[in-house]
C-alpha cells in the first residue's frame, strides 16, 4: 500500500511546489502571455446523482431470487482462474462456519479433475435471476443451475413460482429459464442497446447470501476483461459490491435497461473486494436469443489451434506490430485447413474486422452461424491475402490441436550445436530437428526451448538435418532482421517461438 499511495503523494506535492513558486515570483523582467492549450480535454456538464431509489424502484419487481434442489457428488472445487472466485474458498470440515457457507449458492466452478468423488448429496442452492418477458422467461447463470433437478424462483413480492430450463449454455455460463405456469402479467426489464462505457453508474440487484432482494452501486472499471473462465471471455469489471448469490442477477444502467450479467468475483479472500465481472449483454443477448428459439446454442468452427504474437515473434515474422492470431496448426478435415489456411499464417481480421488476438478472433467467429463464409484477412510471408471460409458448427469436444502421432523409438543420432544455444539432430520420430540440450542461460533457454522439443520450421521453412537448421538461420541474420520464428512441437502441441539473433 505504501508503494502505491507515495508516488503520487509525491507528484502532487512537486506539482504544488511548483505552482506556489510562480505565483509567488514578484520580480519579472519579461512577461510572457500564456497560451491557451493545444489539446485540453472538454468534459460535458454532468448533474450530481440524487439517488438511485426511482430506478431500484421500477426494476426491483423483475429481479429474482432462484432456489435450486438437487443432488450432486461432493467434490473439492476449483476456480477457473488466479484469484476469480467461482466458490467460497475450502474450509476444513469441522470449521465452525462450514455449515453456514454450505447452506447457500452452489459453486461457480467444476470439479477437480485429480480429485476422487465422494458419495452424492442433496443440494440446496441459491442465485439471482431476471426476468425478460411477462410471460415468464428469465435469465440467470448457467452455473446456477447446472445441478438441479427442481428450480423455483422467489418474486419480490415473495410469490413464489416453479419453472423449467429451457437451455443452457455453459461456454458463456448462461441459462435461460421458463415460469411453468401461464402467465402473461409478470414485470420484466430490457437489456441496453448501447454497450456500456468505462465509468458509467452500475446498479446491480440480487440475492447474495440468501438473502433477498439487496441493491449495489458503483461504476463500470473496464470492458473486455479476459478471466480465462473460456475461450469466449469478454467482461465487463464493475466495482458495486457481488458477493455469492448474486450470481446470475442483471447490472443496470441509470436508464434501468441491463447492461450485463453478473458472474464472478476477483476476491483473494472469497468476499467482495470491489472487483466484479458481468457479462455483456452484446454476449447475452445472442446466446438467449438461440437458448430460446432452439434450446442450445451454435457457433462457427473455424478448425485451427492458435496462439498470440509477441514481440520477438513480430519481429521474426518482419510485422510492425503484435495484433493478429498465429495459426500454429490447421486441424485436419476443419474449414480452415481445406480454404487454404496454413500453419504460420497471421490472421489479421475477419469480414474487415480487425483481430488483435487469438481470443478475439475465436470470439468473433462464434458469433457466426455455422454455414456462415467468412473472409479472413491474413498475413502469410510479409504479404496480406483474403481467404473465404465457410465455418462448420462448433463440435462439443473440440480438440485444441490434431492428434500427435506416436513417438517411434530409434537409435539416438549424433547431435550438433547451433548458434542460438541448443543442440539438436535429425529427429528419429519424423520430421524436423529433435533438440539434444540446451545451453544454460542462452537465448534459446530463456525463451523456453528444453530437450525433447522438436523444431518443425524455421523462418516458415521445413527443416530435417542440422545442415537446413543452421542455413535458415543464417538466412534469416542476411535478411537482417534480429529475430527468427521456429515452429516447435512439444507433447503433440505445436507453438512459435520468437528468438532473438546476435547480431
Amino acid at each position: 500500500m505504501r508503494s502505491i499511495l507515495s508516488t503520487p503523494a509525491r507528484t502532487l506535492i512537486a506539482a504544488s511546489s511548483l505552482a506556489v513558486l510562480v505565483a509567488t515570483g514578484a520580480v519579472a523582467t519579461n512577461v510572457i502571455p500564456m497560451q491557451p492549450a493545444q489539446a485540453q480535454v472538454s468534459v460535458p456538464a454532468t448533474e450530481p446523482s440524487a439517488g438511485f431509489a426511482d430506478l431500484v424502484e421500477a426494476v426491483s419487481p423483475a429481479v429474482v431470487s432462484i432456489r435450486v434442489r438437487g443432488e450432486v457428488a461432493q467434490q473439492q472445487f476449483t476456480r477457473r482462474g488466479p484469484n476469480f472466485e467461482f466458490r467460497f474458498p475450502d474450509l476444513p470440515e469441522d470449521h465452525p462456519l462450514r455449515r453456514f457457507f454450505d447452506q447457500f449458492e452452489e459453486p461457480f466452478g467444476m470439479p477437480h479433475e485429480n480429485r476422487p468423488n465422494r458419495p452424492r448429496q442433496f443440494m440446496q442452492a441459491v442465485g439471482s435471476g431476471f426476468i425478460i418477458s411477462a410471460d415468464g422467461l428469465i435469465v440467470t447463470n448457467n452455473h446456477v443451475v447446472q445441478d438441479a433437478t427442481e428450480v423455483t424462483v422467489l418474486l419480490n413480492d415473495d410469490t413464489e413460482l416453479a419453472v423449467d430450463i429451457v437451455g443452457t449454455d455453459p461456454r458463456t455460463d448462461l441459462a435461460l429459464l421458463k415460469v411453468r405456469e401461464e402467465r402473461s402479467d409478470l414485470p420484466y426489464v430490457e437489456f441496453a442497446e448501447s454497450e456500456a462505457r468505462v465509468g458509467d453508474w452500475v446498479v446491480a440487484v440480487g440475492n447474495p447470501f440468501g438473502l433477498g432482494g439487496t441493491v449495489t452501486a458503483g461504476i463500470v472499471s473496464a470492458r473486455g476483461r479476459d478471466i480465462h473462465a473460456s475461450a469466449y471471455d469478454d467482461f465487463i469489471q464493475i466495482d458495486a459490491a457481488i458477493n455469492r448469490g448474486n450470481s446470475g442477477g442483471p447490472s443496470f444502467n441509470i436508464e434501468g435497461k441491463v447492461i450485463g450479467v453478473n458472474t464472478a468475483i476477483y476476491s483473494p479472500s472469497g468476499g467482495n473486494v470491489g472487483i466484479a465481472f458481468a457479462i455483456p449483454t452484446s454476449v447475452v443477448r445472442d446466446v438467449i436469443d438461440q437458448l430460446q428459439s432452439e434450446g442450445v446454442v451454435t457457433r462457427g468452427f473455424l478448425g485451427v489451434s492458435l496462439q498470440d504474437l509477441n514481440d520477438d515473434l513480430a519481429e521474426g515474422l518482419g510485422l510492425t506490430n503484435t495484433n493478429g492470431a498465429l495459426v500454429t496448426e490447421p486441424i485436419e478435415g476443419a474449414p480452415a485447413g481445406a480454404a487454404g489456411v496454413r500453419s504460420g499464417d497471421v490472421v489479421v481480421s475477419v469480414d474487415g474486422q480487425g483481430v488483435r488476438s487469438s481470443r478475439e478472433l475465436s470470439r468473433i467467429i462464434s458469433q457466426r452461424s455455422p454455414g456462415t463464409t467468412v473472409n479472413l484477412g491474413i498475413i502469410r510471408g510479409g504479404q496480406e491475402i483474403e481467404i473465404a471460409v465457410r465455418l462448420d458448427r462448433l463440435p462439443e469436444d473440440e480438440e485444441a490441436g490434431p492428434v500427435p502421432p506416436a513417438p517411434i523409438e530409434e537409435p539416438e543420432p549424433e547431435a550438433s550445436e547451433t548458434t542460438i544455444g541448443v543442440i539438436i539432430a535429425p529427429n528419429p520420430g519424423g520430421d524436423g530437428v529433435l533438440i539434444e540440450g540446451v545451453e544454460r542461460d542462452s537465448i534459446a533457454a530463456t525463451r523456453g526451448l528444453g530437450a525433447g522439443d522438436v523444431i518443425q520450421e524455421v523462418d516458415g521453412q521445413a527443416v530435417s538435418s542440422v545442415a537446413e537448421f543452421n542455413a535458415a538461420i543464417e538466412a534469416v541474420r542476411e535478411s537482417g532482421r534480429t529475430a527468427v520464428p521456429l515452429k516447435v512441437a512439444r507433447e503433440g502441441v505445436v507453438r512459435f517461438i520468437g528468438i532473438p539473433l546476435d547480431q
